[in-house]
């Protein structure tokens, strides 16, 4: 007879695993009303007890185990889930490169290097390095997907004049704060107006691309662009018939084709939406010359992300950035005490 039975419980219409195996009590429902299903639960789930206490867990712990114990640790949870599901029940001792290459394809089919290295291979090496910490598992080293070198691409802010001028009505305030914040594409398109308070000039960004909120102060011409804006609650952001952007796993898509426009209509080549974060990020440092300062701001997760600003040559337009009215707010979430300081 089998140490554990299936069995119904009152008011349930799921199948329940019950009983003994090597002092492991199990009283757990199977998750499904099928009784053929609920045995096939029960027959893998009285292997995997006593796989386990023969060999120990070492060898039968499972990726979506330690998946949730990583996160209840305080683990990044945004691109953990996914592939936690993917992975599920497979043992630790089955994530290998192969698999993990795999499960970059299946959940990404389109994605960009950089898309997949974010929303795969990192999170996957985090669990596994929590892992193997605990003796879950041996620590594994991951080969990821070459990403092409970063570009810097930004423009002087006469060109940022032209390209603001150019932009259609409802693109224009996006563009603006774009600019004037750093925000990265995702952030500015998915922002809700809780987020902002405009009572105190300050924007908050939640479940950033790197895992951490943070706060940034609005400059008085973001302030006014969003002052002009029709809605005052949900999406800030929308498009012309007033519905929210639809979330796309590259953000900065659902507005290539106005933004492209108004790039072609100002005389400006070569230049995306997430250019504009590099555009703020070297305004910023010529202003000021503070890296941490900009590692604050934009939520980079080492100086080493931002050093490539102070590399930019900037200085045939130092005067003119230099004379940006940068905001003063004396709120240190945004880290912009130096801000303050040299614009006193």
């Amino acid at each position: 007879m089998s140490p554990l039975k299936t069995c119904k419980r009152n008011g349930s219409k799921n199948w329940y695993l019950r009983g003994t195996i090597r002092g492991v009590t199990v009283d757990e429902t199977t998750g499904t009303d099928v009784w053929e299903r609920a045995e096939e639960i029960r027959i893998r789930r009285e292997a995997e007890i006593l796989d386990r206490s023969i060999h120990g867990k070492r060898k039968t712990a499972t990726f979506l185990e330690a998946a949730v114990k990583y996160m209840e640790a305080g683990g990044e949870t945004r691109f953990t889930g996914p592939v936690a599901n993917h992975f599920g029940t497979t043992p630790l001792s089955k994530i290998d490169q192969d698999a993990v290459d795999r499960a970059a394809i299946k959940l990404h089919p389109k994605g960009s290097p950089a898309t997949r290295n974010r929303q795969v291979y990192t999170p996957v090496s985090a669990v596994m390095t929590f892992a193997a910490k605990r003796g879950l598992c041996e620590r594994v080293l991951f080969e990821r997907p070459k990403q092409a070198p970063g570009r810097v691409r930004w423009l002087a802010p006469e060109e940022a004049e032209r390209l603001i001028a150019a932009c259609s009505s409802h693109l224009k305030p996006l563009v603006i704060f774009l600019l004037y914040t750093g925000a990265r594409c995702s952030e500015a398109l998915y922002l809700d107006w809780r987020n902002i308070d405009l009572a105190r000039a300050h924007v908050s960004f939640e479940d950033t691309k790197n895992g951490e909120d943070r706060g940034v102060p609005l400059h008085p011409r973001v302030l006014s662009a969003l002052a002009n804006l029709e809605y005052r609650d949900g999406p800030v952001f929308r498009r012309p018939d007033g519905r929210p952007y639809e979330v796309k796993e590259e953000s900065g898509g659902q507005i290539k084709t106005a933004f492209k426009g108004a790039c072609r209509r100002a005389g400006i080549s070569d230049f995306t939406p997430h250019d504009c974060r590099h555009t703020w990020a070297t305004w910023h440092y010529a202003a000021n010359r503070d890296l941490i300062a900009l590692q604050k701001l934009g939520g980079w997760k080492s100086e080493r992300m931002v050093l490539r600003y102070a590399h930019v040559n900037v200085a045939n337009y130092s005067a003119s950035i230099n004379a940006l009215p940068w905001e003063k707010s004396g709120d240190l979430e945004g880290g912009n005490e130096n801000t303050k300081r040299k614009t006193k």
